[in-house]
């Protein structure tokens, strides 16, 4: 089947600061998926995140892992393998309990796991280690058959194999050492080759004693070893619980800060946007009232005109009826003028007439 996802919820990812090991550095701007996933193939659990296409976390669970909540919304565990310290920021305590929950069970799973691979190890390498051993002894010492098991092997019942390889040789002595009828020196050669085959064959014995003891010795040593290794790891995991949860506590605050300061920011943004507002607000009322009063002048304007046309209109008719009498009047002065040059004429030849009268008489 591969690897495939158990167990998914979201967070914000942080580090430790691989050179001061106190500070949490941000791996992730916003929060991101963090998943459990389990390989059937290898039997192993993981923990992985991807912000894009990179992997920010990709962290194998051993049994012995330990997550540790340093408050009600982060938690961390430290990663020998990446050699470095993950930090989570969730955002409800209930996801932080969840996880934590998932982290345990899954370690659990990962020490049974490596408990029966180890058992199914031993079981595997006990039979072939026996074989190996069984099979150098014989090409040392030639037709003397290996009296080693495998419990001698493992450094087990240690008094059996002497007694074993002792009684062995001896009987091997016993059917080499009888005569040949036919020549004594093909005896000495055969006791020759026996006392070499019991000197090897007591060498080999006190080499096995002697790495049998050493291996018992080392594996003391491995112990103590890996207790103290243990011992040391969780004191670490210890200090470093302590120091992440002020480190947290100090990210918070920073986070806080960061919070606050763009807050401001965007009232400080808010506040001028709201004077620019108001600036534009006044200059449009004052604009409206520009326009009303163009508005009324205008009115007033239109109203001028048209009293100004109806006087224009009146002073038209006016100038017509005046020009009309004008020309009646000259046209009365023209009979008047005919009249008297009438008149005139007969005047002259009234004149005229008493002058021939007066001059006749």
């Amino acid at each position: 089947m591969g690897e495939q996802p158990i167990f998914s919820t979201r967070a914000h990812v942080f580090q430790i600061d691989p050179n001061t090991k106190k500070n949490w550095v941000p791996t992730s701007k916003h929060a991101v998926t963090v998943s459990y996933f389990y390989d059937s193939t290898r039997n192993v659990y993981r923990i992985i995140s991807l912000d894009g296409a990179k992997a920010i976390i990709n962290s194998t669970i051993t049994p012995n892992m330990t997550f540790t909540k340093t408050s009600q919304k982060f938690g961390q565990w430290a990663d020998s393998r990446a050699n470095t310290v993950y930090g989570l920021g969730f955002s409800s305590e209930s996801h932080l309990v969840k996880f934590a929950e998932k982290f345990a069970e899954f370690k659990e799973a990962a020490r049974v796991a490596k408990e029966k691979s180890q058992e199914k190890m031993e079981l595997t390498s006990t039979p072939s280690q026996a074989m190996t051993s069984a099979t150098t002894k014989e090409s040392a010492t030639g037709d003397l058959q290996s009296p080693l098991t495998s419990e001698s092997i493992n450094g087990t019942d240690d008094e059996r194999v002497t007694a074993n390889t002792t009684q062995n040789s001896e009987s091997r002595g016993e059917a080499n050492a009888v005569p040949f009828p036919h020549s004594s020196n093909i005896n000495k050669h055969w006791e020759a080759e026996l006392a070499a085959l019991k000197g090897n064959n007591a060498k080999l014995t006190a080499a096995l004693l002697e790495s049998t003891a050493n291996v018992k010795q080392w594996k003391q040593q491995l112990a103590a070893y890996q207790e103290e290794a243990e011992r040391l790891h969780k004191r670490v995991t210890e200090l470093e619980c302590v120091s992440g949860q002020a480190t947290g506590i100090k990210t918070q605050k920073t986070e806080l800060n960061q919070t606050i300061e763009e807050l401001e920011a965007a009232l400080k943004a808010k506040e001028e946007e709201l004077e620019r507002l108001k600036e534009e607000v006044q200059k449009a009322n004052q604009l409206q009232t520009q326009k009303d009063t163009d508005s009324q002048k205008l009115q007033e304007t239109e109203t001028r005109n048209q009293e100004l046309e109806a006087q224009v209109v009146e002073l038209e008719q006016r100038l017509e009826s005046s020009q009309i009498e004008q020309e009646n009047f000259r046209k009365s002065l023209r009979s008047l003028l005919e009249l008297l040059d009438g008149k005139i004429f007969e005047l002259t030849e009234l004149r005229d007439s008493l002058a021939k009268l007066i001059e006749g008489s």
